[in-house]
């Protein structure tokens, strides 16, 4: 009688049930995004100083389709509150966080390191100098789109005069333009102190506001004009998902799988640098946003750009619409900066999630 022997089984388990699992983890999490999202948003525009009944603000956007299936507000004071006020300030916070994970997915991919986000380039640094210029001077010539126009073409400037100088034999290395952005922020933010000293007490004022990061002064027409920006961002994002999952491999084997990695870095950080400028040409300064969420999106998801960049689309958006929630109602009669609390709250998370990844490898490297 001869003994049966089973096959090995290996530590990783079956390939196809890992698959599953994977895709099973994925569905729950765009769930939860999903639902978060809604449920968040509802919220940031029911609660306030002048409450409004969740049934009546799903009844508002329910009568604004043509379908009259719950009650809007009866009070046309808080309707007006709705759309004219919360509605434009949530969906710009949807936009402005949605945004600000992709690009941190995006120059997380594009220079192969888990810390990266869009500051590294200078794009946030350069659009406070273009800001704190108008505010300073008082140039008005776009009327109130002036400081935002502004703060945009100085912050793609910046980003493209990162990637020019760090240029060297027709290649960007990654290391060098880092040291770069390093360098271009430290002028930028000499030139930001330089016109603080400059201006006067109602424009330091107005310059520290702008850098905390706010959505008060949020608008429909600055939905509209950011819309389209966002819009093409998640689309080529969502084309460069393949190539920047090549790229994950070294930019070596990704030359021999046909990915032209100078050119890929270059439409990544032009991406980049045109939606964040964009973005917080509106809403100010906010960081941590494009750091910790694709950074948290990755952890469960795993390195894949096809999930982590739309995930990290809604996951930014969920963060930032519950944190200006948050920074309407936290004091009565006070508006927190929004950027403030996003570096508050996500310093020491972001640090919890290094000490993890501390002690699963043994050491920081």
């Amino acid at each position: 009688m001869t003994a049966t022997t089973s096959p090995p089984v290996t530590s990783g388990g079956d390939p196809v049930l890992r698959r599953r699992r994977g895709s099973a983890r994925v569905a729950v999490l765009f769930t939860v995004l999903v639902a978060g999202l809604v449920v968040a948003s509802v919220a940031s525009a029911a609660v306030g100083q002048f409450d409004i009944p969740v049934s009546q603000v799903v009844g508002s956007v329910l009568s604004r389709a043509g379908l009259d299936v719950l009650a809007a507000p009866g009070d046309p004071f808080a309707e007006a509150a709705l759309w004219d006020v919360r509605f434009p300030r949530v969906v710009l916070a949807l936009l402005v966080g949605g945004v600000l994970g992709i690009c941190g997915a995006l120059m997380q991919g594009c220079f192969g390191n888990p810390l990266a986000e869009p500051g590294v380039v200078g794009v946030s640094s350069g659009a406070a100098v273009g800001a704190c210029l108008s505010i300073v001077f008082g140039w008005t010539f776009l009327g109130s789109f002036t400081t935002p126009a502004l703060a945009f073409c100085t912050g793609l400037l910046t980003t493209l005069a990162v990637y020019v100088l760090a240029r060297s034999k027709g290649r960007a290395g990654v290391v060098t333009m880092i040291l770069t952005g390093v360098a271009v922020n430290a002028v930028a933010g000499a030139a930001i102190s330089f016109l603080v000293f400059a201006g006067d007490q109602a424009a330091r004022e107005q310059i520290v506001f702008w850098q905390l990061g706010s959505l008060a002064a949020s608008r429909w027409v600055h939905v509209a004009t950011i819309a389209p920006l966002v819009a093409v961002c998640v689309v080529v994002a969502l084309l460069l998902a393949r190539r920047l999952d090549l790229l994950a491999l070294g930019d070596r084997q990704a030359r021999h799988l046909g990915v032209d990695v100078e050119v890929l870095r270059l439409v990544t950080i032009v991406v980049v640098a045109i939606a964040v400028s964009a973005a917080v040409s509106y809403s100010g300064i906010i960081g941590f946003v494009g750091l910790v969420v694709p950074h948290l999106i990755r952890m469960i998801t795993g390195p894949g750009h096809r999930v982590l960049i739309p995930a990290s689309l809604l996951g930014g958006a969920l963060l930032l619409v519950s944190a200006d929630l948050l920074a309407r109602n936290a004091f009565d009669y006070a508006d927190l900066p929004i950027g403030m609390l996003t570096a508050l709250v996500g310093g020491p998370f972001f640090f919890w999630l290094l000490l993890r990844t501390r002690r699963r490898e043994g050491g920081w490297a």
